[in-house]
């Protein structure tokens, strides 16, 4: 049999009282709100297709004289190094609207999750090496060389560290206003896809294409940026790197001119005149 409670409310054991309703709506009320707000943000953050790996990367490195920039409209990460790179160059992507200085981790908050994944671990041994591993000087690599010999728990600390990086990057990405999108694919077409139909007149061009020294130009430009936040220890790797591609291409297509893979190598080099 139903009953009335204090207030006159009828309810009885299948039914919520007018508080509980009232407190239901609310609930209700306030998730779609906090949906509401989410939606607004996104739609008024700048859309930045990031390259989640690099940035993961910058975030992890927190080493002085390195410095990380977003780039807002490829979603690349440049690296200024001091004593490597050229300081005109520093000055110039400090200057520009279209980069975003990163905020790398802090040292102290990055031991702290060496600390908290050691709680995790449940080999003995290995966690008492880790402990030892990580008291003083130099813990950062310690921690890592201990964990070599063991594959299972490296792998472990690998996707912890990644997961709080994400969340780190996240934060710091919705502080900036910034809405990470897709980041747009290449795609390579087939021999069965660029090969004309039998009978069938190639199709004429659609639109103003840009013509083929402006494209040069604009990959010059970039491969110039690209190479000027390298350290210097990778550009004995990205001279060989072209020095590869270069001959490769001499090998498969002796007509080419030398001079266009020439220019690309010498652009590899032109940071040391820049």
């Amino acid at each position: 049999m139903a009953r009335r409670g204090a207030a006159g409310a009828k309810y009885d054991g299948n039914n919520m009282n007018e508080n509980d309703v009232g407190r239901d709506k609310q609930d209700k009320q306030n998730k779609q709100d906090k949906r509401d707000e989410e939606d607004k943000r996104n739609d008024d953050a700048l859309a930045v297709p990031v390259a989640w790996e690099a940035l993961e990367d910058a975030f992890e490195n927190n080493a002085p004289e390195v410095h990380s920039y977003l780039h807002f409209d490829t979603g690349e990460v440049i690296r200024i190094v001091d004593g490597v790179a050229d300081p005109s160059m520093h000055t110039r992507i400090m200057n520009d609207a279209r980069y975003l200085r990163i905020d790398p981790v802090s040292s102290r908050e990055q031991y702290r999750w060496m600390e908290r994944f050691i709680a995790t671990v449940e080999d003995e041994e290995l966690r008492r090496r880790l402990n030892i591993a990580i008291d003083g000087k130099g813990a950062f690599r310690r921690f890592k060389d201990a964990l070599m010999s063991h594959p299972v728990d490296r792998e472990r600390w690998f996707a912890f560290r990644s997961e709080r990086l994400r969340s780190c990057m996240e934060s710091w990405l919705t502080a900036h206003g910034i809405h990470s999108v897709e980041r747009p694919t290449w795609h390579v077409p087939t021999a069965q896809e660029v090969q004309p139909v039998a009978g069938e007149e190639p199709a004429p061009p659609q639109g103003n294409p840009v013509p083929r020294p402006a494209v040069s130009d604009i990959q010059r430009k970039r491969l110039h940026e690209l190479v000027d936040g390298l350290v210097s220890q990778d550009m004995d790797l990205a001279q060989t790197y072209l020095e590869l591609l270069r001959d490769r291409r001499r090998a498969s297509s002796p007509l080419v001119k030398a001079g266009s893979d020439a220019s690309v190598a010498a652009a590899a080099k032109s940071v040391d005149s820049d």
